[in-house]
């Protein structure tokens, strides 16, 4: 399985669709990389164990959060849950570019 490369990450939050653009590298079950919705902000904690991931990364869109994303890649596609602080969870799916 091939996790590295740029992916397209949309959220479906209550707000509407949010995107982002999430590139991603991977060496011994860690996950490095950077996730840009408008600004770049490196990946932490990253982990990847045959088709699960996950990560938590800082956005500031729509206001300055902590979110935590945990998915499963099958493909060029990636679905899951990212935690948005104290706003609860909501679904992604990814494409990779």
């Amino acid at each position: 399985m091939l996790v590295e490369g740029t992916w397209k990450v949309t959220v479906k939050s209550p707000m509407g669709a949010i995107t982002s653009t999430l590139v991603l590298t991977s060496a011994d079950g860690a996950l490095t990389g950077t996730q840009n919705d408008g600004a770049n902000h490196a990946i932490a904690e990253g982990k990847i164990d045959g088709s699960n991931v996950s990560w938590k990364t800082d956005t500031t869109k729509p206001m300055p959060m902590k979110l935590e994303f945990s998915g499963v890649v099958e493909g060029t596609q990636m679905n899951g849950k990212v935690k948005a602080g104290s706003f609860g969870s909501f679904p992604f799916t990814a494409v990779k570019e």
